[in-house]
């Protein structure tokens, strides 16, 4: 049987969003200063009508949506914008009210501009909003977005993949032990994970780990016993390309195309150009441990036995972080108003998505990823693919997450990926270049290969195909997978899992040093799944 390939190099932790939360402004003259709002995520270019107000406990506001829209009125009249006004050219902009949306999972509300507002504009509402003492924090609601991919050129890519063990032997360096051995393009492999020699030591029986990301598809290679179990956070249409806008049960990629209308219009730019669906939740996932091991079909995931509940919150034109914080708490095992309980609860949750901007504990995303460690989930990040300071974005940056930045081939820091202070450790991501270098002909073992949709906008049902892509993305994974059968471990052995401050410790003490110098920090070192397994199973004797 054999089995179409396309290549191709996802930047910005892949499918990478534009989204961020940082830069606090202090509270306003003669109040509390304290992380008050948050305007960090505000673009000059950008328009906002969507914004997330967080009401102190026993305030009126937060009991009574009728009141807090009062107050919101009040910040309005003060921003200037409940009256007509010039805008740009002379344009008449017209008087700006407020409507509620609903109360996140994390206790914060949605509200809703009854037009979009631009920087100015927004800046000058949030810091009336926060001068109300009844505010605990404001931040805007943004809309993530896919960052545009590179793709190797065609001649790169074989023309059929075989099945069976050569799949595993030729293209999956980054599931081998860092060892030097050389891979089928005859370079080292010091980058590599080590998942082959965790695999005789446990397989993630009986952990979930939860996805979110762009959904996922039927595959002959890839495991989807939990996708119905999942669930579609997006809530808005025109991103999740349903007739009205809600949720929907299961965690289905629909596809997340802007090559046509009403996308085409609403959703693309110099930064995002068209592009077909991405699949991205499919790679990810199979990566994790959706794709099969052993069942002499092409290629192999990390903690192969690990159920993967997929959870969609990226599609059209990305996705909101209000429902991404929503998700986080469900997919943990909390309650979301209007959404079934989750019958699967993740002890593991993979996002593999990056935004400008810092984040901390009273951030959207802060507060989500906190609230998931309560529940005992570990909630794995991606650094961000900027070749900046990790630090500077979001959710790398967030209390409680375990951020992992990109290594190739070689162990050399990836040329693309965030590094800093903030980077827990690092995991094989693909350096896309012969021998990890920024520059220069593109090779196999540049990526990291697993099974992808062949559409170019909705699903192929049970496709044959695979792809390779490259970023903080496809590290990400690694690490889930790992923690995965780290925590397989102790439930397997009717023992307590560890918690979030555990795993990381053990991660951090068990990585394999990179044997190239990182030129910038990427954490504790390499991940090394066997290790960081053996290293519990001492403990738990």
């Amino acid at each position: 049987m054999a089995h179409r390939l396309r290549i191709g190099a996802l930047f910005g932790a892949c499918l990478a969003v534009a989204f961020s939360f940082a830069a606090h402004a202090s509270g306003p003259a003669g109040g509390t200063t304290g992380t008050r709002y948050n305007l960090s995520a505000l673009r000059d270019a950008g328009h906002y009508d969507r914004f997330i107000v967080t009401w102190r406990e026993g305030s009126a506001e937060r009991a009574n949506p009728s009141l807090m829209l009062q107050s919101i009125g009040v910040a309005l009249d003060r921003a200037g914008l409940a009256r007509a006004t010039l805008g740009p050219q002379g344009m008449r902009l017209a008087p700006v009210q407020a409507a509620y949306g609903r109360r996140l999972a994390i206790g914060a509300d949605l509200l809703r501009t009854t037009r979009k507002l631009d920087r100015n504009e927004a800046a000058a509402f949030m810091q009336q909003i926060a001068s109300n003492p009844a505010v605990e924090h404001v931040a805007p609601d943004v809309l993530l977005q896919p960052v545009r991919d590179m793709a190797a050129p065609a001649s790169l890519s074989p023309a059929s993949l075989d099945p069976g063990d050569p799949d595993y032997s030729q293209y999956q360096w980054n599931l081998k032990a860092p060892s030097g051995r050389r891979t089928a393009a005859g370079v080292r492999d010091f980058g590599g994970s080590n998942a082959n020699h965790a695999w005789s030591l446990a397989d993630g029986r009986g952990i979930v780990i939860a996805v979110l990301d762009t959904g996922i598809t039927t595959h002959v290679d890839v495991r989807t016993g939990l996708a119905s179990a999942g669930y579609d956070f997006i809530t808005d249409a025109l991103l999740s390309g349903r007739k009205q806008d809600g949720r929907v049960p299961g965690g289905w990629d629909r596809g997340d195309w802007t090559t046509s209308e009403p996308w085409l219009t609403d959703c693309t730019g110099i930064d995002n150009p068209p592009a077909p669906s991405s699949w991205h939740g499919t790679h990810v996932a199979s990566t994790a441990g959706a794709e099969r091991n052993g069942n002499g079909i092409g290629l192999a995931g990390v903690a192969f036995h690990a159920q993967i509940l997929p959870v969609r919150v990226l599609g059209h034109c990305g996705g909101y972080d209000s429902d991404i914080a929503d998700a986080i708490v469900w997919a943990a095992g909390g309650h979301v108003d209007g959404v079934p309980d989750n019958t699967h609860p993740a002890q593991v949750i993979n996002l593999s998505m990056r935004g400008y901007g810092q984040c901390d504990s009273q951030d959207p995303m802060g507060v989500a990823i906190a609230r998931a460690n309560r529940h005992g989930a570990v909630v794995v990040v991606a650094a961000g693919n900027d070749n900046d300071n990790a630090s500077q974005f979001t959710p790398a940056s967030c209390p409680g997450a375990i951020t992992v930045a990109a290594v190739g081939v070689t162990s050399r820091r990836a040329y693309y990926s965030n590094y800093g202070r903030t980077v827990d450790l690092a995991a094989p991501g693909g350096g896309i270049y012969a021998h990890d270098g920024s520059s220069g002909d593109e090779v196999a073992d540049g990526f990291v290969w697993q099974a992808i949709n062949s559409g170019k906008t909705t699903p192929v049902p049970n496709d044959d195909h695979y792809a390779g892509y490259a970023g903080t993305s496809q590290a990400t994974p690694h690490v889930s997978g790992v923690v995965a059968m780290m925590q397989s471990v102790r439930k397997a052995r009717g023992l307590p899992l560890l918690s979030p401050t555990q795993v990381l410790a053990i991660l951090q003490q068990t990585a394999t040093i990179p044997e190239r110098t990182p030129d910038h920090r990427i954490g504790a070192g390499i991940v090394n799944a066997a290790a960081a397994v053996q290293k519990v199973i001492d403990g738990s004797r």
